[in-house]
């Protein structure tokens, strides 16, 4: 019987903390979402060494930014913002066969360009009602921000 106490032990001890991990991460999706208007957004990164992937994510908006915190991380720093006088939305799009085993099931494709001189586009999947929020939030911007052009 002695033997059988400290894999025990350590089996406890690693069930507590797998518990404390997702306490964790609930803890940090309560927080976002009580802040602003949040919604499941996955981000496409683009890598010049190897090929882009989707990173899956949640979106916030507020007044003047877009606010994207990646799922797998316990930080409560969005890992990009963007500013809503940059963003343009320029298509969306249905995903292709390679597309739709990466990202959430019924989403869209949203392009967008983002910054004014040297634009960078980038591609977020949504739900088609999300993207109807997000098209929405971008053209009601207020006075002195440019809508967007689609």
């Amino acid at each position: 019987m002695g033997e059988l106490v400290a894999p025990l032990e350590i089996l406890g001890a690693l069930l507590v903390l797998f518990g404390l991990v997702l306490a964790l991460f609930i803890l940090r999706r309560y927080l976002l979402a009580r802040n602003g208007a949040t919604f499941d957004c996955s981000l496409k990164r683009e890598h010049p060494r190897r090929a882009s992937a989707w990173i899956l994510g949640v979106a916030r908006y507020s007044e003047h930014r877009l606010e994207w915190f990646r799922i797998f991380t316990i930080s409560p720093r969005p890992s990009r913002v963007l500013d809503r006088s940059q963003l343009d939305l320029v298509e969306w799009k249905p995903p292709n066969e390679d597309e739709i085993h990466a990202i959430l099931p019924g989403a869209v494709i949203v392009r967008c360009s983002y910054g004014k001189e040297n634009p960078v586009i980038l591609e977020m999947a949504m739900t088609k009602s999300d993207y109807t929020g997000f098209a929405t939030w971008l053209e009601a911007a207020p006075p002195g921000m440019q809508p967007f052009s689609a």
